[in-house]
Formats: C-alpha cells, sequence, structure tokens
C-alpha cells in the first residue's frame, strides 16, 4: 500500500513504472521547442509526429493543418509502419470517414486501414481546433490508455506554441521584407530628388530636413517591426507557465523516486503540468485577442482568489530574491467581471517588476506588502508597495510606455501591456512613490463593466 494525504491508494509495480515512464514523456515533450527552435512549420510537425511514433508505439499518426485565413486542410503528414504498409489513398479513406470538417472529428473513433481495425484518437490543436488536429491511431485494444491521452494533449500544446512562433516569425520576415524594399525604393527616391537639386543651392536645407524626418521615420518603423511587440509580449508571459512546467515536472520525478513513490502526489503534480501548458497556450490566445482589439471574455473573478494563485505561481521567484511577502486582502471583496487570465498577467507583471526593483537593496527588508480593497463607485483596487530603488516623479508616466524601461536587460513591455489589459477591463493602471523608499503600483476596476462611467 501507498500513502497517500489521508488516503491508502494500492499501486502496483507496472502502474508506478507506466507513471515513471509517462513523467519522462512529458519531460522530452516539454524539451520538444530546444529542438525546433527557429525551425518552420514542417519540421515542427515532423518533430511532433517522429516523438509521438515511439513514445506510444502507435501504428498511425498524422496531422492535418488547417489555413489561418480559410480553415481549409493544407498539410496532411503520416508517418506509421502501418501507414507504410497500405495504399496512401486508404490514409486519405481512414480520415475521410471522420467527416470534412477537421473540427468536428469525434475524440475516438474505429476505422480500418489496411484490412485492420485501428482505433482513432483525434487531438484538437488549439483551443477549438483552429490550427489543426493530430490523429493518432492502434490496432491494441485497450488503446488509448490515460496516460497516452495526457501524452498526446501536452504535445498538441506544445505544437500549437511552436507552430504559432513560426507563423509569427514568419510575419515578422514578411514586414521585414516589405520594410526594406520600402527602404531601397525610399532612398532610390532620395537619390533621385539629391541630383535635381545638387544645383539648387536654396532648396537644399529644405531636402536636408525631408530626409532626417525620412531617416527617423524608418528608424522607428525598423525598430517595432524588429521588436514585434506581440512576438515579445507572449515571450514575457509564456515564460511563468513554461517555467511551472519543468517544475512540476521535477517534483514528480522526485516524489516517484522515494521509497515508497508518492503516487498520488506524483499524479497531483501531472495534473498541473497540465494546467500550465493550458495556461500558457491561453496566454498566447488571450494576448492575441488583447493586440486584435477583441473583447475580452466576461467571468465572475474572485479578485482575492486570482491573486492567490499568482502569488503560489511566484513564491518561489520572490524567496530567491529574499523578498518578504505581506498579503494584506481584504474580507469583503466582491468579485469584479474580466478576464481572469489576463488580470493575473498584470499581477504577475508587477509581483516580478517589485522584486526585480528590490534585487539590489540590502541596507533594509525586502518587503512586498500585496492589498486589496473596495473603493468608492463600486470598484476594486489592487496594490502592490515595495521598498525598491523607486522612480523620479518627473519620469512616472514614461513608464508606462511601451519599449521604455529603467531595466538594463527588459524590454519596456510588460507595463505597457498591463496598462493595455486593464484599460480594456474600463480600469486605470497607475504609479506612485512611496513616502519612504520605494515605489506602489495599483489599479482600480469596475465590479461590472457597465459601473464605469
Amino acid at each position: 500500500m501507498l500513502s497517500g494525504p489521508g488516503v491508502d491508494v494500492p499501486a502496483t509495480v507496472a502502474e508506478t513504472k507506466q507513471l515513471k515512464a509517462c513523467v519522462n514523456h512529458l519531460i522530452g515533450i516539454v524539451a520538444l521547442p530546444a529542438l525546433w527552435s527557429g525551425g518552420e512549420p514542417a519540421a515542427i510537425v515532423g518533430t511532433v509526429l517522429d516523438v509521438l511514433l515511439e513514445m506510444l508505439q502507435l501504428d498511425f499518426v498524422g496531422v492535418r493543418l488547417s489555413d489561418p485565413a480559410g480553415g481549409a486542410p493544407t498539410e496532411i503528414r503520416v508517418a506509421a509502419p502501418l501507414a507504410a504498409a497500405v495504399a496512401p489513398r486508404a490514409v486519405d479513406e481512414a480520415l475521410e470517414r471522420l467527416g470534412q470538417d477537421p473540427q468536428t472529428w469525434p475524440t475516438l473513433a474505429r476505422s480500418q486501414l489496411g484490412g485492420r481495425a485501428v482505433t482513432l484518437l483525434t487531438v484538437h490543436l488549439g483551443l477549438q481546433g483552429e490550427v489543426g488536429v493530430i490523429v493518432a491511431g492502434s490496432t491494441r485494444a485497450n488503446f488509448p490508455v490515460p496516460t497516452e491521452r495526457l501524452l498526446l494533449s501536452v504535445a498538441a500544446n506544445q505544437a500549437v506554441i511552436g507552430l504559432q512562433e513560426a507563423r509569427d516569425r514568419s510575419e515578422q520576415n514578411r514586414v521585414a521584407c516589405e520594410l526594406d524594399e520600402r527602404v531601397a525604393q525610399r532612398t532610390r527616391e532620395l537619390a533621385a530628388a539629391n541630383a535635381e537639386l545638387r544645383n539648387e543651392i536654396r532648396e537644399r536645407r529644405s531636402v536636408e530636413e525631408r530626409l532626417d524626418k525620412a531617416r527617423s521615420e524608418l528608424t522607428h518603423m525598423a525598430r517595432v517591426t524588429s521588436l514585434g511587440a506581440l512576438t515579445a509580449s507572449i515571450a514575457h508571459e509564456v515564460n511563468q507557465p513554461l517555467a511551472g512546467i519543468v517544475t512540476n515536472a521535477s517534483t514528480c520525478l522526485r516524489m516517484l523516486a522515494t521509497e515508497p513513490p508518492n503516487v498520488d502526489g506524483a499524479r497531483e503534480t501531472a495534473r498541473r503540468t497540465i494546467r500550465d501548458g493550458h495556461r500558457a497556450s491561453e496566454v498566447i490566445t488571450r494576448l492575441r485577442a488583447l493586440f486584435g482589439k477583441k473583447s475580452v471574455s466576461s467571468e465572475a473573478v474572485d479578485l482575492n482568489d486570482a491573486t492567490r494563485e499568482v502569488i503560489a505561481l511566484s513564491l518561489s521567484e520572490l524567496q530567491r530574491g529574499q523578498v518578504v511577502l505581506r498579503p494584506e486582502l481584504a474580507d469583503d471583496l466582491p468579485p469584479v467581471t474580466g478576464d481572469r487570465v489576463q488580470l493575473q498577467q498584470v499581477m504577475l507583471n508587477l509581483f516580478l517588476n517589485a522584486a526585480d526593483a528590490m534585487s539590489k537593496v540590502d541596507d533594509r527588508p525586502r518587503q512586498l506588502v500585496i492589498r486589496t480593497a473596495r473603493e468608492a463607485g463600486e470598484r476594486v483596487r489592487l496594490s502592490v508597495q515595495d521598498t525598491g530603488v523607486g522612480f523620479e516623479a518627473q519620469g512616472m508616466e514614461r513608464l508606462f510606455e511601451a519599449f521604455y524601461t529603467t531595466k538594463s536587460g527588459g524590454m519596456g513591455i510588460g507595463l505597457s501591456v498591463s496598462r493595455s489589459i486593464i484599460e480594456s477591463h474600463h480600469g486605470r493602471l497607475w504609479a506612485a512613490p512611496n513616502e519612504g523608499p520605494g515605489a506602489t503600483f495599483s489599479f482600480s476596476i469596475p465590479e461590472r463593466p457597465e459601473a464605469n462611467p
């Protein structure tokens, strides 16, 4: 018998080995981005298929990607011993039996391939399958077991992240090419203008001013294009859930390495790994919606509970920075209506910024106070107060400008994105220096959207 938290759970050696194998496979899947970094969609898809085929001992695995604009299937890749033994048309027919629209394909289906009965498991890529689907098939009677479903789900999340990064890279390259062409065209025009105006002394000053203006505009456009506000924001926000996945996987391995193995704890840690994987996918989706100026997802959010979740997520980072955390959460706080993930992105950014501001403080405690409170006009406020280096009052508004940062290694994205999120919730984000050392960042949002004037 293995002892869990208050419950005795029987476990066999086979179950323990299966769980260990699942954790090892999860770690391998989480490490996939290091293999396809900078790769094209075809390479990303091929890597995922090869890994799944080897890990799960499948008879068939394929992926169908959807066109980003029209939603029509544009590519089918198949890699399997069984698929290699039958005609390509038989593979097409097996998939056609699932329906014309991949988004409507059932999760589990029975089919025939090469005269053999095959169980097909479909996992959607994206929240609604908008990116495509992965189809795995096996002739095993017990396929799929829960661990196989788990591995396919995590692999799908990783594939979506990799495909999205590849598409963003492709879009950046396209914009960069267009910009280069515009620069070349503009240079040719200016050269022609200079040739015409070389002997016109009185107009030389005007030509130089136009050249300076064009040069300034091109420099600004190159800066915006090269940084890519959307890509920088995704990298900034997705880092924490990915770090959580790695941490959970390591914790799960340690639990399984104990004598006897803590199977209950390992199982719960694996669930948290899936949660963080979904969170990373949700962050990308919500950031795309934010920059596309789409409306936020409305739900009742307990700001205190959301704050506690972010504190738990960032606790290890705060402890490494020797930060003394002091939560002061109001008991009578009403729920607010908004997007929970986006609001937690803002909290996480404010918490980590405060920790960074105190990283070089050695002459006083590094204290972080997090407060929630009700405000007049049916509003709720969250404040993050630190004892860091603070900032000068005259530079207060610039803190929220895109690409402006006071940190040597910062991108100047976090506070700009945070203000956009709060304003999309009909709220306000501001900063103020403390009477003593440090600064306080606060945001205020209405309990209901209509409460905002």
